[in-house]
């Protein structure tokens, strides 16, 4: 309850500092308050493009993250396994890393329809955080534990039931947790650049050509409001899953 007094108290604050530079500032092109962007999402939420635009980009960033997760996992147990595919793969990862969102959207836009351009950008930008964290999660496994098992006779299930699943299970969900927030960001800015059209990204860049501001601080609200949705309906399937896996 505290902590969640904390949340709420921190929100509150924040809010309030938003309200007081919108009083400050006084000038709705720069700066709009709190109450303009809530009277304009109770307009927009009435709206069928409104929903259809979240359902478009929705669609598009959850199936590049999801496509990274379970292509990420995979290379890192093959990695893991095989230490020249580690090796091989290393000066990909590496490049996708240190290389600019920006510079990899306008890339791919050469080569891909720009309604496909947030599936890629949101793949590419979450496969070295999943690929990364999961391989360094195998690394962490304690040999001793390996060797005991392979003593015992230890079947493959039994092995990844009590010796590998504790393990990975810190390090999936923390790259589950800061990826959904990269595939967001880097979906929309995909958006943005590509303007495919009926998405958020095409909204929000209609809002920054029309000055109107109300509208692109109330698209960046449903953006952070979808997002941490989504992440929190993620966790919350993971922490189950891991659950009956841990109770098998």
């Amino acid at each position: 309850m505290k902590n969640k007094f904390e949340k709420i108290l921190s929100v509150a604050t924040a809010i309030l500092l938003w309200q007081l530079l919108a009083i400050i500032i006084s000038e709705k092109v720069l700066l709009v308050s709190p109450l303009d962007v809530l009277l304009r999402l109770s307009e927009l939420i009435f709206q069928n493009s409104f929903w259809n635009s979240i359902i478009f980009s929705f669609k598009r960033i959850t199936t590049g993250f999801l496509t990274a997760i379970i292509t990420g996992t995979i290379l890192a147990i093959l990695s893991y396994r095989y230490r020249l595919l580690e090796i091989f793969i290393w000066p990909y990862i590496a490049i996708i890393k240190s290389t600019p969102v920006a510079s990899f959207i306008i890339l791919c836009l050469i080569w891909l329809t720009s309604s496909s351009l947030p599936i890629f950008i949101s793949f590419i930008i979450v496969i070295p955080v999943v690929y990364s964290n999961m391989l360094a999660g195998f690394k962490s496994t304690d040999k001793k534990m390996l060797e005991m098992a392979e003593i015992f006779n230890l079947s493959f299930k039994k092995k990844l039931l009590y010796i590998y699943i504790p393990i990975i299970k810190p390090h999936f969900m923390s790259a589950c947790t800061i990826s959904i927030g990269l595939a967001w960001k880097s979906g929309i800015a995909a958006e943005i650049i590509g303007i495919p059209s009926g998405s958020i990204g095409e909204m929000l860049y209609n809002a920054k050509l029309y000055l109107a501001t109300a509208d692109l601080f109330s698209w960046t609200v449903t953006v952070i409001v979808v997002s941490i949705l989504f992440e929190k309906v993620v966790l919350f399937l993971l922490n189950k899953l891991f659950y009956r896996l841990e109770n098998l």
